[in-house]
């Protein structure tokens, strides 16, 4: 049996060639280093957020876009403040995509979710997703050609309530004894609703998204809690730049409303009909939902990727405001990597 020789003393040299093997296994951060210029956020996350110190001689606050690139790792990865913080420090992959060495100062779970608390708090995480998208359109990546409307669940943890509780929560409506316990109170969920689709039960949040017909590229997005049906957002996700361009969905997205929404911004409608009981789909309308569909299922791509490559759509993040930021920061890391793959084509 072959022994192999270990090396006690290693240097930088050991370092380079260990993250090179990683490259040639297929790193993905680096593609997300080589075709996300970072730099961009910059001026709006600075311009935002305040830093404080405390007292002379404090720990100096650590770089904006450091920790905004902590934040899209830990979504594609799908990790909780504890892990990412853990993953930094083990992981060279991590490191290098952050630009940390190992004598470096990384920051701590604590750090981390500060910091996405007062992008939430402020709103600026809807900025960054649009300030990208600006990015994305100024390089000819969005086509403006068509575009298609679909929502995914996003589960949270199952809240332990009584019948009165839960009743009182459909209602709008915060149970007494929770407010009398702050911290049961931190624990709660009052935002998250169930919904049952296709006889599996649901519990947390859906992500409703409008995407580019063309490059799948997240356009706009809204997010409600899981009980609201699709077409009801139809309204909200569709807006006047949309003039003239076909509309793709599926047959939930039918409906006088959804018609009318889709009439008001001058859309081509191409959603997929829907059969009734007494009045089912002629072999015709069967065979142009089919057409429709080649193009309506590119929608699904996204959240595939967003369950597979981001290992899934479950988040701990309690209430609606910090899922909304959560959700925003998923839509943001999957439009970059969409970027990469639209660019990797265009180069090979």
């Amino acid at each position: 049996m072959k022994k192999f020789k270990r090396h006690r003393d290693y240097g930088f040299f050991d370092q380079d060639i260990r993250l090179s093997k990683l490259s040639k296994l297929g790193d993905p951060l680096v593609k997300l280093n080589e075709y996300i210029d970072f730099e961009l956020f910059r001026s709006l996350l600075e311009d935002k957020l305040t830093r404080t110190i405390k007292g002379k001689g404090g720990r100096p606050p650590y770089d904006y876009v450091l920790l905004f690139k902590i934040l899209i790792l830990q979504r594609y990865y799908n990790l909780s403040d504890d892990q990412i913080e853990y993953q930094i420090n083990d992981r060279m992959s991590f490191m290098r995509f952050l630009d940390l060495s190992i004598a470096d100062d990384i920051p701590d779970s604590k750090t981390i979710w500060k910091f996405r608390e007062q992008l939430i708090d402020l709103g600026i995480i809807l900025d960054l997703f649009q300030l990208f998208n600006d990015r994305l359109e100024s390089i000819g990546l969005i086509g403006h050609q068509g575009k298609i409307v679909d929502a995914s669940f996003v589960e949270v943890p199952r809240q332990r309530n009584n019948r009165d509780e839960n009743e009182q929560i459909k209602q709008g409506q915060v149970p007494e004894n929770f407010t009398e316990n702050p911290d049961k109170m931190a624990q709660k969920d009052t935002d998250a609703r169930w919904t049952k689709k296709n006889n599996v039960s649901y519990y947390g949040y859906k992500n409703h998204v409008k995407a580019d017909a063309t490059s799948k590229i997240i356009v706009k997005y809204e997010v409600t809690d899981a009980s609201v049906h699709d077409s009801q957002v139809l309204g909200v996700l569709l807006e006047d730049q949309d003039e003239g361009q076909v509309i793709y969905a599926d047959s939930a997205y039918t409906g006088e409303k959804q018609e009318e929404a889709i009439e008001e911004k001058k859309m081509v409608n191409l959603v997929c009909k829907k059969g009734h009981k007494n009045k089912p789909l002629t072999e015709l309308e069967v065979s142009f939902n089919r057409e429709k569909s080649r193009v309506r299922s590119r929608i699904e791509h996204i959240f595939g990727f967003m369950e597979n490559s981001m290992n899934g759509m479950y988040f701990y993040n309690i209430g609606k405001k910090r899922i909304e930021g959560v959700i925003g920061l998923m839509n943001l890391t999957y439009n970059m990597f969409r970027k990469i793959q639209l660019l990797s084509v265009f180069r090979g």
